[in-house]
């Protein structure tokens, strides 16, 4: 057995109902996702760069 398998699995989270939302609900619903998605970008790039840094440092040559 695996230390995974004693983990708890991570439900999916279920999609938000866009049905009972406005026009301008939804405007603000993609905005906010955007911003969502940037930040996560964002993080990913650091943690590129800090990855790439870290393999410079421990490369041999």
């Amino acid at each position: 057995m695996e230390f995974e398998d004693l983990e708890p699995r991570k439900a999916a989270p279920k999609p938000k109902d866009l049905d009972a939302l406005s026009v301008e609900e939804l405007t603000d619903y993609i905005a906010a996702l955007e911003t969502e998605i940037a930040r996560a970008k964002a993080k990913i790039a650091a943690k590129e760069a800090h990855r790439t840094g870290a393999a410079a440092l421990f490369k041999t040559s």
